[in-house]
This record gives C-alpha cells, sequence and structure tokens, in this order.
C-alpha cells in the first residue's frame, strides 16, 4: 500500500475518533444546558418577584406578609420571558389549584429517535429541580421552583447535537481534505528518489536529485546520491577488470592458435604425407590392397580434423574487425556460415547506419556477441531463418544496437539463466563494454539484443 494512502487512512481514523469525541461532547453538553436554562429560569423568576414583593410590602404594609405576592400579580407575560422554553416555574406556597407556569415547549427542537430518548437519560441520568428563595432575606416570601420538562430537553439536546454534527462534520472533511493534499505534497519528492533508484537498478547512476526542503527527504536524497556514486565507481573498476580478464583471454587465445597451428598443424600435415605415402606405395603391390585402403581413410580423417581445426582456429585468432572492419568482417561471417552447407538455415543481414568509423572495443565486442549467437542458433535451434539486424542509433544515446532472432522455438527463461561459456562470455564483454543484454521471445523463437554505447 502507497505511503500517502497509508498517512491518509491513519488520518481519516484520527478525523473519526475527534468527530466521535466531539458527538459525546456534544450530546453531554447539550443536555446539561437543560440543567443551566433550568436554574437560570429559577433565578430570574425569583429576582423579579423579590422586586414586586418589596414593592407590596412599601405599598401595602397593612397586609400580611404571606399574602404579599398574590398569585395573579406574578403570572404575567413578563414572568414568562424570563423562563426558558421547556422549563416550568412554580411559586411556593402554591393556592389552590394553582398550576406551574411553563416556557414555550411545543415545536421546541427536533423529534429525537427513540433510541436517542430512551439512551440519554440511561446515562446521563435525568433532570433535577431547581429551588430559589424569592428574597433571601425574608424567608416568608416564598421560594420558586423551576422544574425542566424532560421530553422538551430531550429534544433541544437531539437539535444541538444535529446542529454540532454538521458543523463537526464539515470541519472534519475540511481538514481531512487539506491535510491529504498536505501530505500528497510533502511526499511527491519520493517519487524523484524511487524513479532515480529505478534508473540506478537500470545502470543509469548518475542520476540528479532536486534539492529537498525537508530534512529526512534531504537526508534520503543524499544518501541515494552517495550510493549512486559508489555503484558507479564499482561498475567501473569492475568493467575495467573484466575488459583486462577479456585482453588476458585474448592473449591466450591467440597463443594457443599459434601452438595449434604449429604443432598440431604441422603433425597433421606429416599424417597426411605419410598416409599418401603408404597409400601410394600399396597401390603397387597387387597384395596390398588393404593397406591402400587404410591409408586412404587415414587421410580422409586427417582432411576432417584440419578442417576442424582451422574452424577452431578461425575462432580462436584475433577477430576479423581489426583487419576488415565491422561492417566487412560481419558480411564475412555471414558469408561463411552461408558457404558451409546448402542445408544451413537462411540467414538474413541487415546493416543500418554508419558502421565505418566503428572499431576497437565495441566493434570487437559486437563481432564476438552476433558470432556466438549465430553459432548458438545455427547449432542448438532448429531454425529455418535467422536475421541479423546491426543498427548505430546515432544522437545522444550514440550506441550499436545488435539483435539475432530466430524461427527455431526454444524457451527464453532457460536460456537466460544458462550458465554456458558462450553465453557467460558475451554477457561478459557486453558488461565490461558498458551495454546491456537482453533474452526475450521472438515471433517464433528466441531474441537475443545486445546495445553496446560508442564513445564520444
Amino acid at each position: 500500500m502507497r505511503l500517502v494512502l497509508q498517512l491518509v487512512a491513519r488520518l481519516l481514523v484520527i478525523v473519526a475518533l475527534c468527530l466521535t469525541a466531539a458527538t459525546v461532547w456534544a450530546t453531554f453538553d447539550a443536555y446539561r444546558s437543560v440543567d443551566r436554562a433550568t436554574a437560570a429560569s429559577a433565578q430570574r423568576v425569583a429576582h423579579a418577584l423579590e422586586a414586586l414583593y418589596w414593592r407590596e410590602l412599601l405599598l401595602r404594609s397593612n397586609r400580611m406578609r404571606e399574602h404579599l405576592v398574590p398569585v395573579p400579580d406574578w403570572r404575567t407575560t413578563d414572568t414568562m420571558k424570563l423562563i426558558a422554553p421547556g422549563v416550568c416555574v412554580q411559586f411556593q406556597p402554591a393556592a389552590a389549584f394553582e398550576k406551574p407556569l411553563c416556557g414555550q415547549s411545543q415545536g421546541i427542537g427536533q423529534t429525537p429517535p427513540r433510541w436517542f430518548a430512551s439512551l440519554i437519560p440511561a446515562f446521563l441520568g435525568s433532570h433535577a429541580e431547581v429551588v430559589r428563595p424569592v428574597s433571601p432575606r425574608a424567608a416568608a416570601a416564598g421560594t420558586v421552583v423551576a422544574t425542566p420538562d424532560q421530553a422538551a430537553a430531550i429534544s433541544l439536546a437531539w437539535e444541538y447535537i444535529l446542529n454540532v454534527i454538521d458543523v463537526a462534520l464539515l470541519m472534519s472533511a475540511a481538514i481531512a481534505l487539506l491535510a491529504s493534499l498536505a501530505i500528497a505534497h510533502t511526499l511527491a519528492p519520493a517519487r524523484s528518489i524511487v524513479t532515480a533508484l529505478q534508473r540506478m537498478a537500470r545502470g543509469q547512476y548518475r542520476t540528479p536529485l532536486p534539492r529537498f526542503r525537508s530534512m529526512e527527504l534531504a537526508m534520503i536524497g543524499k544518501a541515494v546520491g552517495d550510493l549512486s556514486g559508489r555503484l558507479e565507481e564499482a561498475t567501473e573498476q569492475r568493467a575495467a577488470l573484466t575488459r583486462r580478464l577479456l585482453e588476458i583471454r585474448d592473449d591466450e587465445r591467440r597463443a594457443l592458435a599459434r601452438e595449434l597451428h604449429d604443432e598440431f598443424g604441422q603433425n597433421l600435415s606429416a599424417i597426411l604425407a605419410f598416409a599418401s605415402t603408404i597409400e601410394t606405395a600399396g597401390a603397387k603391390q597387387a597384395n596390398a590392397s588393404g593397406i591402400a585402403q587404410d591409408a586412404r581413410m587415414i587421410s580422409q580423417a586427417t582432411h576432417r580434423i584440419m578442417a576442424s581445426l582451422r574452424d577452431t582456429l578461425k575462432r580462436l585468432r584475433n577477430p576479423l574487425p581489426e583487419e576488415l572492419g565491422l561492417e566487412a568482417s560481419l558480411v564475412n561471417l555471414v558469408d561463411s556460415w552461408r558457404s558451409q552447407s546448402a542445408t544451413q538455415p537462411t540467414i538474413q543481414l541487415d546493416l543500418k547506419g554508419n558502421l565505418a568509423d566503428i572499431g576497437g572495443q565495441a566493434a570487437t565486442t559486437a563481432y564476438r556477441v552476433a558470432q556466438e549467437c549465430l553459432t548458438n542458433a545455427l547449432r542448438h535451434s532448429a531454425a529455418r531463418e535467422i536475421n541479423l539486424r546491426i543498427e548505430r542509433r546515432a544522437g545522444e544515446d550514440d550506441a550499436l544496437l545488435i539483435r539475432v532472432e530466430d524461427d527455431g522455438g526454444g524457451d527464453a527463461e532457460r536460456v537466460s539463466q544458462s550458465a554456458g561459456f558462450g553465453l557467460t562470455g558475451i554477457r561478459e564483454r557486453v558488461a565490461a563494454a558498458g551495454g546491456s543484454l537482453s533474452i526475450a521471445h521472438a515471433n517464433r523463437g528466441l531474441s537475443v539484443a545486445a546495445t553496446i554505447p560508442l564513445a564520444a
């Protein structure tokens, strides 16, 4: 899972937890706000009755103090304004048949669902009535008792919660969106680091990275840059070592070719001369026909060995590009395979681009790759047609492409994992030249492609 998605998912979990906590707090605060509204209503009504009490005491001093606040006098519109919605207030001592004076409760809030109406009182409890004296200095003035309406309180709490949740949801969505964009923007430079690592995996070690503002990303970028430098240095050292090993091997091949030509070739020539002499002498004697036949067979075997020796010497001697140039040596290579037998598969040679100025290690590597791939296609497959394509790709990335395709079937994966000397040799040569080698499926067979960079 991508890091951005992981961080966004965790952010959404945190937002959900915060939203849940806000919902719980809003529920508790809304439910308890009814208690505060009840206490405030009782206090306001008591304060108003206290003013009425002292006025009656001054104006009607001939009346008894317990009758100073007549029942009808305090049940006015002004008193109703002092009572919060959903709260009922009653004066004590109450007169006969007197009902509490209640604030507006019809149409207050939204009707809550049943589960909310039954769940909230169970967890938060019921609302208690609030008692306030009319006058702290005159106990005989009576008291005010305020009682909240349970149903109205729950409706008000539900409406308050809905309002708070709406705002909280909008804020949570905005925070989640903005934080996700901020996270994506902060982690965007990680893509350039991944791209650089992918290029390094393909052999492009010198991949510059931009400067990062984040200290952590800057440290990662510096580590990647240091790693690319060490990998390039190690690759250059390995390529130089491989080139030196190839030079030593070529020297050994040339020395071996000289030894085979001087020693083994001369001995074969001597054997052939002796066999010819024996065959001539046997032909003159009437009773030595068997000896002449044996000498003839020795001569034939010697000719076959000498032909095999010549092929071996061709492979061991200096490559033709050093003498004829790359283009002429490739034409000579294809012609030599074509002339060996009429039953050989068709070999098509396709040359593109300017190959005249290609020499040195690049030309030798290209020739060896083409030689080894043709040999493998001819000896290890039932191909009827082989295509050898040499193309020079000019431009900033001046490189030489060698591609050999056949229609002889074969398993590309098995061949690419092969540890044969021929395939290992061309891998080493291509790596020493700083190139790349790939083996893949063709239409009806295999395709071996090598890319060799050319020096400017």
